[in-house]
């Protein structure tokens, strides 16, 4: 085990058994480089590695705390390494997102607000009006985030929305075929938002269910190749 590891396992040791609770400042440098048997440098890569998975929390000036240990906010973590899965890897996790977008919904169904519905429909109707598929994709994003946040369970929302941010990397609606699919796709969006109008917890599900698989078919069939970052180059 290298003095890095060594250094970023003893910090997680220290917070998982609650030595160091959440929102607590963690102790001097020179105190846990002698706890530890580590250098100073490879405290701090340790530090920074957790601090980027969302554990720990630099703040200038004041020291280094353990952040509030919210689970939406580190499960959001994930989106570190789940941005590297290619296509057939994104595929595998399709089977969880269909059960949680399904569970959501349900949710999203039993608990639905009239301002849930009217935001919801809102949205279907910028998605059929823009011909532009950088914003439609934006859009569906805010649709399916929107329905995580009404099923009331922020850690879902969190996790569901690193499975989409992956997914929107790779766009069928700007392949020729994209017009025919954004047209089912369209069609699915209200199907759903009318089942949580409804407050119909079964066809909400069904629908939220039937609606990421088709997506996952489209995918299979064409895959199609990864959205560059705008001003990225390859």
């Amino acid at each position: 085990m290298s003095a890095v590891d060594k250094a970023f396992h003893g910090l997680r040791h220290m917070i998982a058994t609650g030595r160091l609770g959440a929102g607590e400042r963690i102790p001097p440098e020179a105190d846990l480089c002698e706890e530890l048997g580590v250098s100073r440098g490879s405290l701090r890569e340790a530090v920074r590695m957790l601090a980027a998975l969302g554990v720990i929390e630099p703040r200038h000036g004041s020291g280094t705390y353990v952040s509030q240990l919210r689970p939406e906010d580190l499960i959001g973590s994930l989106s570190l390494t789940l941005q590297l899965l290619p296509l057939p890897g994104l595929l595998e996790v399709y089977e969880i997102r269909r059960v949680l977008e399904a569970h959501v919904a349900a949710k999203a169904a039993a608990r639905a607000t009239p301002g849930t519905v009217e935001t919801l429909f809102s949205l279907i109707e910028a998605m059929e009006a823009t011909e532009d598929p950088t914003e439609a994709s934006e859009l569906d994003h805010r649709f399916h985030a929107e329905i995580a946040r009404a099923g009331g369970n922020p850690t879902l929302a969190s996790l569901l929305a690193v499975f989409r941010a992956r997914s929107r990397k790779y766009q069928v609606f700007t392949l020729p075929e994209g017009p025919e699919l954004r047209q089912k796709s369209d069609a699915d969006h209200r199907i759903l938002a009318t089942a949580i109008a409804d407050r119909d917890p079964g066809a909400a599900a069904g629908a939220a269910e039937a609606h990421v698989a088709q997506t996952e078919r489209w995918l299979r069939a064409l895959m199609p190749p990864v959205e560059e970052e705008p001003g990225t180059s390859v």
